[in-house]
């Protein structure tokens, strides 16, 4: 009888990013380690540029879907069929050999995880943020680093809430982190600084501080949502 080998689905959800959608496909094609990658979705929420035909020419399946991270990312556990799911943002990229990394903390046990984070900036601000990303705790934790969960967990889980507009990625982790023990893999993605540098650094971490401290304190999805569209968005 052969050893159990599962396999991972690699989900990406998008909005018009037809540069980074190469960028990261490029990447995972780069830094895989293993054939045990049984799928690439690119859950795209309405792009009117170039980005579906772009994840399409390197090799990924598009999967038409509503906008809205979580609605995206949840339509794209659904057409899954990989053991694993490995929720990527588009301007993260995956380190070398991030597949084994995976695979190897599901052989022992660990059903839910991230990888480390570095920023690709030389900002000391920015680098201590994602110095912070190797601490074991949900305030740590944010969908930048990625996320690999087996499939039959996120089932039971129902998914991420689609409720959240923004903060999905840290509501469902609070979540999995009262449920399982929660896997840092030593590796990190590599993740683009944008929207730091196009809001200012210390700012932009300011009104994140600020969504984490009102979620805490009770703050409903669209309270949340109402202050990004207010202090980060504009």
């Amino acid at each position: 009888m052969s050893a159990f080998k599962p396999t991972i689905s690699i989900i990406i959800p998008v909005l018009n990013e037809a540069d980074y959608i190469k960028k990261v496909l490029l990447s995972i094609s780069q830094n895989t380690g293993s054939e045990r990658i049984k799928e690439i979705l690119v859950i795209d929420g309405g792009s009117s540029d170039q980005t579906r035909t772009n994840a399409l020419e390197f090799g990924a399946t598009v999967i038409s879907s509503e906008k809205g991270r979580a609605i995206q990312m949840n339509l794209g556990a659904k057409k899954a069929t990989g053991d694993l799911l490995y929720f990527l943002h588009v301007d993260s990229l995956p380190p070398k050999n991030f597949d084994l990394a995976i695979l190897q903390a599901e052989a022992v046990g660990n059903e839910v995880g991230c990888f480390q984070m570095r920023f690709n900036s030389d900002s000391r601000f920015l680098k201590f943020f994602a110095w912070c990303t190797r601490i074991n705790h949900q305030l740590c934790r944010g969908g930048d680093q990625s996320l690999f969960i087996s499939n039959k967990l996120f089932q039971e889980t129902k998914g991420f809430n689609e409720s959240y507009v923004i903060y999905e990625d840290n509501e469902f982790i609070q979540r999995i982190y009262k449920l399982k023990p929660f896997k840092i893999i030593a590796a990190t993605v590599t993740t683009s600084p944008r929207r730091y540098e196009e809001k200012g650094m210390v700012k932009l971490q300011w009104h994140f501080g600020m969504i984490h401290l009102k979620h805490y304190l009770g703050a409903k999805p669209q309270e949340l949502h109402q202050y990004y569209l207010k202090h980060i968005a504009v």
